[in-house]
C-alpha cells in the first residue's frame, strides 16, 4: 500500500469552532495519508468528528468553524491556506466531491432530476447542451436508474429514498472527481438497499478511477467496501491500517469496544456489548488518551500522556501505550481474542 501514490495528505490538523462564547476544538492534530485509487472507511460513534473532518477538504465548514493549524496537501497545494471561496470552487466538485447522507435535502424540489445532474456536467465538464443530455442519461443509468430518459423529466418527490440517493451520487461522480467523499451514505435506507448503494459505490470507484473515503459509524459497512480503515475517537485518528488488520487484529480499546459492539459479535442469551461512559467535553483540553476515562483497562499513563503512534506493520498503526514495550500485557476482550483466532486460521488455511 505504502509504494502507492499519496493524492491527499493531512498533517497536524486542528479544526475549531465558536460556539456560545467557548472555543471547542472538533479535531486534535488528526493526520492521514490517502492514497490514490483506495477506498478508506473513517469510523467512529456520532461526534467523533469525522464529517468534520473530510468536510474541511471542502471547505465545507460551518461559519463559526476554522482551521487553526496543520496541513492538508493536495495537488501541490495546502487547502488549509484557502481562504476565499473562489480557491475552494477549483476544488469543490470539482477535484473532490461528497455525497450527503440526506438526499433528500441534498436535491433541489423544483427541478428535474435531469437538470440536477446536467447541471454538474456542465459547471464541471464544461460540456453543454445535448452532449451533456446524452452523458447525463449515461450517469442515471450508471447508477441503476431504469428508463432514464423517461426519469430525467421527473421531480426528486417521484422518487424512493434509495432511487434519490441514486441521483445524489450520479451528480457527484457528474462532477467528475479525483476523491468521492461519502458521509454516512446508506444510513436512511433500509437493510436490502444499502447493500445495494454499497455496491453500486464499489462499481463506480472502479468504472471511473476514484479514491473514495467512506464516513460511517457502522464496522459491519465497511467490511464490504474498504480496503483501509481509520478509526476516529474526540477528533483524532487512533488506529489506522488494512481493513483485515483493524477488524482481526485491533489494537487501541476504543477500536476493541467498537467491534465488541456489533451484533454479529454477540452471544446468545447473553447481553450486547455496549461502550460505558460518553465521549470527552471537547471544549476543554484532554489529557492523556481521550478514551482512558471510558476503558476498563487503561493504564495510568493513559490518564497523564498522550500516546503517540506505535508501528504494528507496515500497513497499521495505532495510538495507544498498550503497545509501548513497556507497558503490561494486556488482553483485549473474549470476542476480539475469537476474531483474531479466527483470522490466523483463515489466513494459514
Amino acid at each position: 500500500m505504502d509504494n502507492r501514490k499519496v493524492i491527499l495528505s493531512v498533517k497536524d490538523l486542528v479544526i475549531k469552532f465558536r460556539l456560545r462564547g467557548q472555543i471547542l476544538t472538533a479535531i486534535r492534530e488528526a493526520s492521514l495519508d490517502l492514497y490514490e485509487g483506495e477506498s478508506l472507511a473513517i469510523v467512529g460513534e456520532s461526534g467523533s468528528g469525522k464529517s468534520v473532518f473530510t468536510k474541511s477538504f471542502m471547505g465545507l465548514l460551518d461559519a463559526n468553524g476554522w482551521i487553526d493549524s496543520g496541513n492538508i496537501m493536495f495537488e501541490g497545494e495546502d487547502l488549509a491556506q484557502y481562504k476565499s471561496e473562489k480557491d475552494w470552487l477549483k476544488i469543490r466538485g470539482k477535484k473532490i466531491a461528497m455525497v450527503f447522507q440526506d438526499p433528500m435535502t441534498s436535491l433541489n424540489p423544483l427541478k428535474t432530476i435531469g437538470k440536477q445532474v446536467q447541471e454538474a456536467i456542465e459547471l464541471h465538464q464544461g460540456i453543454k447542451g445535448e452532449e451533456a443530455k446524452k452523458l447525463t442519461i449515461q450517469y442515471l443509468s450508471d447508477v441503476g436508474i431504469h428508463d432514464p430518459e423517461k426519469r430525467y423529466n421527473q421531480y426528486p418527490h417521484e422518487f424512493s429514498g434509495g432511487m434519490r440517493q441514486r441521483v445524489v451520487i450520479a451528480i457527484a461522480v457528474a462532477c467528475n472527481p479525483k476523491i468521492l467523499i461519502c458521509d454516512e451514505p446508506t444510513t436512511a435506507l433500509d437493510v436490502t438497499i444499502q447493500a445495494q448503494i454499497l455496491e453500486l459505490l464499489k462499481g463506480l470507484k472502479e468504472k471511473y478511477n476514484l479514491t473514495t473515503i467512506y464516513i460511517t459509524h457502522d464496522l459491519g459497512v465497511v467490511a464490504n467496501v474498504a480496503d483501509r480503515i481509520a478509526v476516529m475517537y474526540a477528533g483524532d485518528i487512533i488506529e489506522i491500517g488494512l481493513c483485515e488488520e483493524v477488524f482481526y487484529n485491533p489494537q487501541h480499546p476504543y477500536t476493541w469496544a467498537l467491534l465488541s459492539s456489533l451484533p454479529q459479535l454477540g452471544v446468545k442469551g447473553q447481553e450486547l456489548f455496549t461502550i460505558k461512559g460518553t465521549p470527552p467535553n471537547l471544549f476543554y483540553d484532554i489529557k492523556g488518551d481521550a478514551f482512558a476515562p471510558r476503558n476498563p483497562r487503561a493504564l495510568k499513563i493513559d490518564f497523564v500522556k498522550r500516546p503517540p503512534y506505535f508501528q504494528v506493520s507496515p500497513t497499521h498503526k495505532a495510538k495507544t501505550w498498550l503497545l509501548d514495550p513497556r507497558a503490561p500485557k494486556v488482553e483485549p476482550p473474549e470476542s476480539i481474542r475469537a476474531l483474531r483466532q479466527q483470522w490466523e486460521v483463515e489466513s494459514n488455511g
